[in-house]
């Protein structure tokens, strides 16, 4: 039986919370999206193209919570079999749910701008620019958190 330091599990519980509530909420908000492009695409077949852009663009919150999920198990030392340190393992429980909070918020206020979006466009076929910009908009909320997490890690002395 292998024995895991409490340094690695907390790492492996700040890399789930990153990932699972990241990814978590990104495929819902995804899902309504896509529910929403379907209803477009049988009213108005030429709109599949442009509901596929609007339904992959709450995908980049569970990224975000991948790549922090990734870095942290990188950076504690676990995959090359180093101990991990309990103070990495507390910091990476924080850079995990600042990224999958921070992205849950902003997939779910993607989601709604890209729906709305896709009903928009579908009426107006022009409104396509401005819906994009409207869907981007809530990505800012996850680019903090994403940014909070990178800077914890960075910061926290394992990497030099």
């Amino acid at each position: 039986m292998v024995e895991i330091s409490l340094g690695a599990a907390l790492v492996a519980i700040g890399a789930g919370l990153a990932i699972g509530i990241a990814g978590s909420l990104s495929g819902l908000g995804q899902g309504q999206v896509a529910a929403t492009s379907v209803g477009a695409v049988a009213e108005r077949k030429e709109f599949f193209s442009q509901g596929i852009i609007f339904t992959a663009l709450p995908e980049t919150q569970a990224i975000y919570g991948f790549l922090i999920g990734l870095l942290l198990i990188v950076f504690s030392g676990m995959m090359s079999g180093q101990a991990v340190q309990t103070n990495f393992g507390i910091l990476a429980i924080g850079a995990g749910l600042a990224i999958g909070v921070a992205a849950a918020g902003s997939s779910l206020g993607q989601a709604n701008a890209a729906s709305a979006s896709v009903g928009a466009v579908v009426e107006e076929p022009e409104m396509f620019s401005q819906g994009v910009v409207f869907t981007a908009l809530p990505e800012t909320q996850a680019i903090y958190g994403f940014l909070i997490a990178l800077l914890l890690i960075v910061f926290s002395g394992v990497m030099g």
